[in-house]
């Protein structure tokens, strides 16, 4: 029996590498996120946002509450970046998709801790980071890119609608307790 390969230098095989190659890209989402902690760092109201694209079409995004310290919770901004990263994952994981993912976020620590590059020394990051690792290692190809605020916005900016939310529904008691 013969066996026949199609070299990618060929005409046929510079076409089907090209077909994989936009397979690979239409497949790949991105997954931006961001959290904050207000109106101090730690100690205030920690919440998150994300959103996550195809290419440039949005397929969905999320926002929320991680915790607050007038409630007793140990939050900081980067419990809630965490917090964040985690949820986007998540959401992809619960909808059945673990194939490539570009997880982008302006916070270097975080985006650095799960690059491998930086150690996670505080105790309140330790077990959000190994939740993140494990949820990482489900998707079939994985990658983490810092990027500045200016090209998180959209993530941001679901954080604040999560703190304005919180707002919503404590007002009085976070004015109370912070101002």
């Amino acid at each position: 029996m013969q066996k026949s390969a199609v070299s990618p230098h060929s005409a046929d095989g510079a076409a089907v590498a090209h077909e994989m190659a936009v397979r690979l890209v239409a497949e790949c989402l991105t997954l931006h996120f961001d959290g904050l902690c207000e109106p101090k760092n730690p100690g205030g109201v920690a919440t998150y946002g994300y959103a996550i694209y195809r290419g440039s079409r949005k397929l969905c995004d999320g926002f929320g509450t991680v915790g607050a310290g007038m409630f007793g919770d140990d939050v900081s901004n980067n419990v809630a970046e965490y917090t964040a990263m985690i949820r986007g994952m998540e959401r992809l994981l619960s909808a059945g998709y673990s194939g490539c993912l570009t997880v982008r976020g302006d916070s270097q620590l975080t985006i650095r801790q799960m690059q491998g590059r930086y150690a996670v020394r505080a105790k309140r990051l330790a077990p959000l980071h190994e939740e993140a690792v494990r949820l990482a290692r489900i998707f079939e190809r994985i990658e983490f890119e810092w990027v500045p605020r200016e090209q998180n916005e959209e993530a941001d900016a679901l954080s604040r609608r999560g703190f304005e939310a919180f707002l919503s529904d404590h007002g009085a008691e976070y004015r109370s307790y912070y101002l």
